[in-house]
Protein backbone atom coordinates (compact mmCIF):
# COMPACT_ATOMS: atom_id res chain seq x y z
CA UNK A 1 0.00 0.00 0.00
CA UNK A 2 1.26 3.51 -0.81
CA UNK A 3 1.46 5.56 2.47
CA UNK A 4 3.76 8.72 2.62
CA UNK A 5 5.37 9.16 6.22
CA UNK A 6 2.65 11.15 7.89
CA UNK A 7 -0.02 8.93 7.47
CA UNK A 8 1.74 5.56 8.71
CA UNK A 9 0.10 4.46 11.61
CA UNK A 10 2.82 2.58 13.24
CA UNK A 11 1.46 1.01 16.52
CA UNK A 12 0.78 -2.88 16.19
CA UNK A 13 -2.01 -1.96 18.72
CA UNK A 14 -3.55 0.39 17.17
CA UNK A 15 -3.50 -1.05 13.89
CA UNK A 16 -5.31 -4.33 15.94
CA UNK A 17 -7.25 -2.12 17.34
CA UNK A 18 -8.87 -0.68 13.35
CA UNK A 19 -8.69 -4.54 12.91
CA UNK A 20 -10.69 -5.58 15.41
CA UNK A 21 -13.55 -2.29 15.15
CA UNK A 22 -13.39 -3.32 11.42
CA UNK A 23 -13.42 -6.73 10.89
CA UNK A 24 -15.44 -7.27 7.88
CA UNK A 25 -12.55 -7.92 5.34
CA UNK A 26 -11.47 -8.77 1.84
CA UNK A 27 -8.87 -11.30 1.42
CA UNK A 28 -7.67 -11.83 -1.89
CA UNK A 29 -5.69 -14.29 -3.28
CA UNK A 30 -4.64 -15.97 -7.08
CA UNK A 31 -7.09 -18.32 -7.34
CA UNK A 32 -6.81 -20.38 -11.07
CA UNK A 33 -4.27 -17.72 -12.48
CA UNK A 34 -5.88 -14.58 -11.60
CA UNK A 35 -6.72 -12.18 -8.96
CA UNK A 36 -9.20 -12.99 -6.48
CA UNK A 37 -11.01 -11.60 -3.50
CA UNK A 38 -13.94 -12.28 -1.21
CA UNK A 39 -15.63 -10.41 1.11
CA UNK A 40 -15.74 -12.07 4.80
CA UNK A 41 -15.55 -11.62 8.42
CA UNK A 42 -12.24 -12.16 10.44
CA UNK A 43 -11.54 -12.17 14.02
CA UNK A 44 -8.24 -11.78 15.29
CA UNK A 45 -6.05 -13.39 17.68
CA UNK A 46 -3.73 -11.14 19.44
CA UNK A 47 -1.92 -13.49 21.17
CA UNK A 48 -1.16 -15.94 18.01
CA UNK A 49 -0.79 -13.00 15.54
CA UNK A 50 -3.39 -14.98 13.33
CA UNK A 51 -6.82 -14.10 11.86
CA UNK A 52 -9.30 -16.52 11.30
CA UNK A 53 -12.76 -16.81 9.32
CA UNK A 54 -14.83 -19.28 7.05
CA UNK A 55 -15.12 -19.72 3.60
CA UNK A 56 -18.47 -20.77 2.10
CA UNK A 57 -17.26 -24.26 0.86
CA UNK A 58 -18.71 -23.71 -3.28
CA UNK A 59 -16.42 -20.64 -3.30
CA UNK A 60 -13.45 -23.20 -4.80
CA UNK A 61 -10.90 -19.75 -3.54
CA UNK A 62 -9.85 -21.85 -0.26
CA UNK A 63 -9.08 -24.66 -2.61
CA UNK A 64 -5.65 -22.81 -3.78
CA UNK A 65 -5.29 -20.65 -1.30
CA UNK A 66 -2.31 -22.34 0.23
CA UNK A 67 1.28 -22.11 -0.10
CA UNK A 68 0.72 -18.24 -1.17
CA UNK A 69 1.21 -14.75 0.69
CA UNK A 70 -2.23 -13.83 0.97
CA UNK A 71 -3.55 -10.11 1.57
CA UNK A 72 -6.40 -9.03 3.68
CA UNK A 73 -7.52 -5.63 3.46
CA UNK A 74 -9.92 -3.96 5.95
CA UNK A 75 -11.39 -0.67 5.26
CA UNK A 76 -12.23 2.08 8.39
CA UNK A 77 -14.18 4.92 7.90
CA UNK A 78 -13.83 7.24 5.04
CA UNK A 79 -15.38 10.85 3.78
CA UNK A 80 -15.30 13.12 0.82
CA UNK A 81 -13.35 16.29 1.82
CA UNK A 82 -14.39 19.49 -0.34
CA UNK A 83 -11.68 22.02 -1.06
CA UNK A 84 -14.32 24.65 -0.22
CA UNK A 85 -13.82 23.87 3.30
CA UNK A 86 -10.33 25.43 3.64
CA UNK A 87 -9.30 29.08 3.70
CA UNK A 88 -7.76 29.64 0.24
CA UNK A 89 -9.14 28.70 -3.39
CA UNK A 90 -5.45 26.74 -4.18
CA UNK A 91 -7.32 23.35 -3.42
CA UNK A 92 -8.43 20.14 -5.13
CA UNK A 93 -10.80 17.85 -3.63
CA UNK A 94 -9.60 14.61 -1.82
CA UNK A 95 -10.63 11.95 0.22
CA UNK A 96 -9.98 11.33 3.77
CA UNK A 97 -9.75 7.43 5.26
CA UNK A 98 -7.79 4.62 7.04
CA UNK A 99 -7.12 1.11 5.83
CA UNK A 100 -5.26 -2.06 7.16
CA UNK A 101 -3.69 -4.22 4.88
CA UNK A 102 -2.36 -7.57 7.16
CA UNK A 103 -0.14 -10.09 4.79
CA UNK A 104 0.51 -13.76 5.45
CA UNK A 105 0.32 -17.21 4.47
CA UNK A 106 -3.19 -19.15 5.00
CA UNK A 107 -4.22 -23.07 6.62
CA UNK A 108 -7.11 -24.58 6.00
CA UNK A 109 -8.54 -25.55 9.45
CA UNK A 110 -9.08 -29.33 9.86
CA UNK A 111 -9.80 -29.56 13.39
CA UNK A 112 -13.55 -29.33 13.68
CA UNK A 113 -13.07 -28.03 17.07
CA UNK A 114 -11.25 -25.36 16.61
CA UNK A 115 -14.17 -24.32 13.31
CA UNK A 116 -16.43 -24.53 16.13
CA UNK A 117 -14.22 -22.32 18.79
CA UNK A 118 -13.71 -19.54 15.86
CA UNK A 119 -17.50 -19.46 15.02
CA UNK A 120 -18.32 -19.01 18.29
CA UNK A 121 -15.67 -16.25 19.06
CA UNK A 122 -17.32 -14.26 16.04
CA UNK A 123 -20.56 -15.54 16.87
CA UNK A 124 -19.99 -13.82 20.90
CA UNK A 125 -17.95 -10.34 19.13
CA UNK A 126 -21.06 -9.44 17.00
CA UNK A 127 -23.95 -10.74 19.04
CA UNK A 128 -24.81 -7.95 21.74
CA UNK A 129 -24.16 -9.22 25.57
CA UNK A 130 -28.26 -9.37 25.69
CA UNK A 131 -28.65 -11.63 22.94
CA UNK A 132 -30.92 -14.43 23.57
CA UNK A 133 -28.76 -16.27 20.56
CA UNK A 134 -26.39 -18.96 21.71
CA UNK A 135 -24.64 -20.88 19.22
CA UNK A 136 -24.29 -23.33 21.92
CA UNK A 137 -28.25 -23.68 22.52
CA UNK A 138 -28.58 -24.39 18.78
CA UNK A 139 -29.27 -27.63 17.82
CA UNK A 140 -26.22 -29.73 17.55
CA UNK A 141 -27.14 -31.28 14.66
CA UNK A 142 -28.38 -28.84 12.84
CA UNK A 143 -24.90 -26.79 13.75
CA UNK A 144 -23.38 -29.97 12.26
CA UNK A 145 -24.88 -30.43 9.08
CA UNK A 146 -24.27 -26.18 8.24
CA UNK A 147 -20.64 -26.43 9.42
CA UNK A 148 -20.14 -28.59 6.72
CA UNK A 149 -21.23 -25.79 3.95
CA UNK A 150 -18.24 -24.54 4.97
CA UNK A 151 -14.13 -24.12 5.24
CA UNK A 152 -12.06 -22.48 8.30
CA UNK A 153 -9.12 -20.96 7.57
CA UNK A 154 -6.33 -19.45 9.59
CA UNK A 155 -3.96 -16.68 8.75
CA UNK A 156 -0.55 -16.38 10.34
CA UNK A 157 0.09 -12.57 9.97
CA UNK A 158 3.70 -11.75 8.69
CA UNK A 159 3.14 -7.75 8.16
CA UNK A 160 0.89 -5.03 8.78
CA UNK A 161 0.56 -1.75 7.22
CA UNK A 162 -1.73 0.61 8.55
CA UNK A 163 -2.63 4.13 6.87
CA UNK A 164 -4.92 7.04 8.16
CA UNK A 165 -5.47 9.79 5.95
CA UNK A 166 -6.69 12.63 7.99
CA UNK A 167 -5.27 16.11 6.94
CA UNK A 168 -2.09 15.50 8.78
CA UNK A 169 -0.06 17.78 6.00
CA UNK A 170 -2.47 20.61 6.01
CA UNK A 171 -1.93 23.30 8.80
CA UNK A 172 -3.79 22.69 12.34
CA UNK A 173 -6.10 25.59 11.86
CA UNK A 174 -7.47 24.08 8.23
CA UNK A 175 -7.45 20.24 9.99
CA UNK A 176 -10.06 22.20 12.47
CA UNK A 177 -12.09 23.48 9.81
CA UNK A 178 -12.12 20.16 7.89
CA UNK A 179 -13.54 18.92 11.53
CA UNK A 180 -16.19 21.50 11.53
CA UNK A 181 -17.52 21.14 8.29
CA UNK A 182 -17.43 17.02 8.92
CA UNK A 183 -19.53 17.51 12.21
CA UNK A 184 -22.29 18.82 10.31
CA UNK A 185 -22.83 16.05 7.57
CA UNK A 186 -25.07 13.36 8.99
CA UNK A 187 -23.62 10.25 8.56
CA UNK A 188 -21.59 7.61 10.38
CA UNK A 189 -18.22 7.84 8.10
CA UNK A 190 -18.10 11.61 8.65
CA UNK A 191 -18.80 11.60 12.09
CA UNK A 192 -16.17 8.82 12.86
CA UNK A 193 -13.24 10.61 10.33
CA UNK A 194 -14.38 13.52 12.40
CA UNK A 195 -13.75 12.17 15.71
CA UNK A 196 -10.16 10.92 14.65
CA UNK A 197 -9.28 13.85 13.47
CA UNK A 198 -9.60 15.41 16.69
CA UNK A 199 -7.78 12.53 18.55
CA UNK A 200 -5.05 12.81 15.90
CA UNK A 201 -5.03 17.07 16.46
CA UNK A 202 -4.83 16.53 19.96
CA UNK A 203 -1.91 14.50 19.85
CA UNK A 204 0.01 16.86 18.50
CA UNK A 205 3.28 18.91 19.72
Amino acid sequence: MYIPKHFEMNEKAEIYDMIEQHGFATICSQHEGSPYATHLPLTLDRGEGVLRGHFARPNTQWKDIEGQEVLAIFQGPHSYISPSWYETNRAVPTWNYTAVHVYGQVEIVQSEKELMDSLRVMVQKYESPDSPYKLNEVDPAYIEGSSKGIVGIKMKISRLEGKQKLSQNHPVERQERVIQQLEQIQSDNTKQIAQLMKENVRKMP
